[in-house]
């Protein structure tokens, strides 16, 4: 027989207590402490799956990560790096804002706007070529994180589709992912105490 875990009793949130939320919050934060394994598990769903590219989204990611972390970015970074295309899977149209969504918490303000505008920045190899403005990115000419996230792109998003570059394995990764995600920067869920 399995036991009932404790709940709370209310059936409108206006009729809850402090009792109630403590519950929630103790299985809140036992359930957010797995967040990293669920993400790492979603992050694995890009193996294989090479949507006509030289390479699979996986090793597309790995290799994002692999550039960014050899070229001495910090730890935010390279996570962001690496699950910067973790939309793929949800996001068809806008797998930028989905990546994006995930991070925020956990990564700069900058890492953030990198993350959620490199499809327009990404652009710029290859718009043209399908009839799009190639200069899509000139949008966000006015931006703080232009340069940031054109850099990001030249240096590690686009060069990222070569089968032959070593990258690290994503086990090499998993510790950055638990570390940067253990707690958030930001998140109107969680407080300062």
């Amino acid at each position: 027989m399995h036991a009932v875990a404790e709940h709370a009793k209310f059936r409108e949130m206006k009729e809850g207590t402090e009792a109630d939320w403590k519950i929630i919050q103790k299985h809140y934060l036992e359930f957010a402490a797995d967040l990293p394994d669920r993400v790492l598990t979603h992050l694995k769903l890009l193996e294989g799956d090479f949507g006509g590219f030289p390479v699979c989204r996986l090793q597309h990611s790995l290799q994002t990560a692999t550039r960014a972390h050899r070229d001495g970015r910090g730890e935010r970074y390279v996570v962001m790096a690496l699950l910067h295309d973790i939309g793929d899977t949800l996001g068809s149209y806008n797998h930028p804002d989905v990546a994006a969504a995930i991070i925020k918490p956990f990564v700069t303000e900058e890492e953030h706007w990198i993350c959620q505008h490199h499809g327009a920045f990404q652009g710029y190899y290859f718009f043209h070529f399908l009839g799009m403005d190639q200069n899509t990115r000139d949008q966000f000419r006015d931006s703080p994180y232009f340069d940031a996230c054109a850099e990001f792109c030249e240096k590690y998003d686009q060069a990222a589709f070569d089968p032959d570059y070593d990258s690290e394995p994503l086990e090499f990764f998993e510790p950055m992912v638990k570390r940067v995600f253990a707690r958030p920067l930001s998140s109107m869920y969680v407080s300062d105490d």
